[in-house]
């Protein structure tokens, strides 16, 4: 209570004057732009947040993105361990197939060969025979033959030569 006994009437009053004063030019000069400032201020924080928003959404757009691609990726994966797959059973058939064709061209070859020597061993016997028939002949005609020797001869030879045939 004292404190009030200190301060008179007279000096509230013009303290509350000067406050009604100071906050009345305070409204006209400064009250704008104060408020002014607060609100560029709200604006510029709401800004902010919509650019963060929209930061979000395009993290999780990328973030869909990127997962999308993986699954994809791991498809793409597959599908190429599936046509190396493929492709060597393709290989794979194509050296057996031709693995089979210079087999039998072998073969072909062998049978060929075997017939070629089959046909000049039969060349050789034939010669060998005549060889021998004249040899025969020779030494049927160093001996005086009767004409039934040369007759029983001529028809063995003929029967030898059926026989090679």
């Amino acid at each position: 209570m004292e404190i009030l006994k200190l301060i008179s009437t007279n000096e509230i009053i013009a303290q509350a004057a000067s406050f009604l004063l100071l906050l009345f030019l305070l409204r006209i000069f400064a009250w704008k732009k104060v408020l002014a400032l607060l609100d560029a201020r709200k604006e510029r924080i709401a800004h902010e947040f919509q650019k963060i928003e929209a930061t979000k959404q395009a993290v999780a757009q990328l973030k869909s993105d990127y997962d999308a691609r993986l699954a994809n990726i791991d498809e793409e994966a597959a599908a190429r361990i599936q046509q190396a797959v493929d492709k060597g059973k393709e290989l794979t058939d194509e050296v057996r197939k031709s693995a089979n064709h210079e087999a039998q061209r072998i073969i072909d070859t062998a049978r060929q060969n075997i017939k070629y020597e089959l046909s000049q061993a039969k060349e050789d016997l034939k010669n060998q025979v005549i060889e021998l028939t004249i040899s025969a002949a020779e030494s049927v005609i160093q001996e005086k033959l009767t004409e039934e020797d040369e007759e029983r001869l001529a028809k063995g030879f003929l029967n030898k030569i059926d026989e090679l045939k």
